[in-house]
């Protein structure tokens, strides 16, 4: 079963950039559907994008222009480019992997977008 490692959290200022980066292990990697979402106090957890194993993207509406998911199937790694954050980006950061039915989940990041 894969295993999801989070990286890149922290306090960033409203406007400014985070790249969060998710390193997972296992051997099928290139097979798994993989995601970022995202989940804010009390508030539920929400799609932030996910990239198919042939690399197609989709974003949430909110999200679109100004994040962008890559992976790199030879690292087995999954990164989330951030721009413009926003105090609404407030949030822990989950990297999620999908593959057949079973779904795996990080640990999760903080981001906290703050002045």
């Amino acid at each position: 079963q894969v295993q999801l490692a989070e990286s890149g959290g922290g306090l960033v200022q409203p406007g400014g950039s985070l790249r969060l980066s998710c390193a997972a292990s296992g051997n099928i990697f290139s097979r798994y559907y993989m995601g970022w979402y995202r989940q804010a106090p009390g508030k539920q957890r929400e799609l932030v994008a996910t990239i198919t194993p042939l690399g197609r993207t989709n974003y949430a509406d909110s999200m679109k222009g100004r994040f962008t998911i890559s992976r790199d199937n030879h690292k087995k790694m999954v990164d989330l480019q951030m721009n413009s954050l926003k105090p609404e980006d407030t949030a822990v950061y989950y990297c999620s992997a999908r593959y057949e039915d079973i779904t795996t989940w990080g640990q999760g990041t903080q981001v906290t977008v703050s002045s």
